[in-house]
C-alpha cells in the first residue's frame, strides 16, 4: 500500500498560480516572436493597417528576396561567422585560464588580482582613449579591432571562477599534484574535461555577444568588405528608411509611391530581424543542456 503526501488547498492554489504565471510569461515571450515571423511574410499593407496581429495574411516572401538578393548579405554572413568563431575562441582562451588561476587557493595574490579585475567593471577609459589605443596598435580596419578590446568579460571570469571552486574537488587537484602533474597538465587534462558545462555557457554568452556586435565594427572598420552581418543589415534598414521618407513638396502619386516604399521598408525590417537571429536560435538547442547546468552554479548540491 503506497502512501502519498496530500496536497492542501494552499498547495493547489500555489500550483495554479504557478501555471498561470508560466503561461503568461510564455505569451509575453511568444507573441513578439510570432508577430515578427508573421510580419516578415505578410502583405505589408495588412501589417501597416493592423489587420495582421498574429497569423500571416497575404503571404509574400518579397522581403526575404530583397534581403538575399543583396550580395553584401552573404559577405556579411561570412565575416560574422569568422569574427564569432575567432572571437569566441580568444574569449575562452583568456577567460578560462584566468578564472582557474583565481580559483586556486595557493595562487599568491589572487585577492589583489580579483580586486583589480573588478575595478574595471566600474571604471573604463572611455571611447576616445580606447580608439586611440586601438589606432596606436595598428588594429584599425582589421578583424582584431573587434576581438582584442573585448577579449574578456570580468563578469564571466567571476562566474567561471565560481564554477571551478564549487565543482572541481580540491582533493582531485592535490592527488594530481602528488602524482607529479604540472599546473598546465592539471588544467588541460583534468580540469577542462570536467568543465564542459561552464565552457558551453561561456561559449554561448561570448558567441551571442560576438554575433550581435555591430558598434565596434561601426567605430573601427572603414572597408565595407570587412563589415559583419549586423552592420550590413543596419545599413539596409537605414537606406530603406531614408528612401521611404523622401522630402519636399509631393503630389498624390508621389505620396502613394513613398507609402509603398515605407511598407516595403517595414517588410524588409522584419525579414532582416529573422535573418540575423535564426543562426543563434538553431545553435542554442545543442547547448541547452550545458546551459541549464551552468546557470545552476552555486546552487545547493545533494
Amino acid at each position: 500500500m503506497t502512501s502519498g503526501i496530500k496536497e492542501t488547498r494552499r498547495d493547489r492554489i500555489f500550483l495554479i498560480c504557478n501555471y498561470v504565471y508560466v503561461f503568461l510569461a510564455f505569451l509575453i515571450v511568444f507573441y513578439p516572436v510570432a508577430y515578427i515571423v508573421s510580419a516578415s511574410i505578410s502583405d505589408p499593407k495588412t501589417v501597416a493597417s493592423g489587420e495582421m496581429w498574429l497569423w500571416p495574411k497575404g503571404i509574400t516572401f518579397d522581403g526575404y528576396q530583397r534581403v538575399f538578393e543583396n550580395a553584401n548579405i552573404w559577405r556579411g554572413y561570412g565575416n560574422t561567422i569568422l569574427y564569432t568563431l575567432v572571437g569566441t575562441v580568444v574569449n575562452l582562451l583568456v577567460t578560462l585560464p584566468a578564472a582557474y588561476a583565481l580559483s586556486r587557493r595557493d595562487f599568491v595574490g589572487r585577492g589583489f588580482f580579483t580586486g583589480m579585475f573588478m575595478v574595471t567593471m566600474f571604471f573604463g577609459g572611455g571611447l576616445v582613449p580606447t580608439y586611440l589605443l586601438v589606432k596606436g596598435l595598428g588594429m584599425v580596419d582589421t578583424m582584431w579591432a573587434l576581438i582584442i578590446p573585448s577579449a574578456v568579460s570580468i563578469w564571466n571570469i567571476i562566474v567561471s571562477r565560481t564554477f571551478f571552486q564549487s565543482s572541481i574537488p580540491i582533493e582531485l587537484q592535490e592527488a594530481a599534484q602528488i602524482d607529479g602533474s604540472t599546473n598546465m597538465h592539471l588544467f588541460v587534462r583534468i580540469v577542462l574535461p570536467l568543465s564542459m558545462p561552464i565552457i558551453a555557457v561561456m561559449a554561448l554568452f561570448y558567441g551571442v555577444g560576438n554575433w550581435n556586435s555591430y558598434f565596434s565594427a561601426l567605430i573601427y572598420l572603414n572597408d565595407s568588405a570587412k563589415y559583419p552581418l549586423q552592420l550590413i543589415l543596419r545599413q539596409i534598414l537605414v537606406l530603406q528608411e531614408m528612401g521611404a521618407q523622401g522630402g519636399g513638396a509631393i503630389d498624390a502619386s508621389t505620396a502613394a509611391a513613398m507609402n509603398t516604399k515605407a511598407e516595403v521598408a517595414a517588410l524588409v525590417k522584419y525579414a532582416v530581424i529573422i535573418v540575423a537571429t535564426v543562426p543563434v536560435i538553431l545553435i542554442y538547442p545543442f547547448l541547452q543542456r550545458y546551459f541549464v547546468q551552468g546557470v545552476m552554479i552555486g546552487s545547493v548540491k545533494g
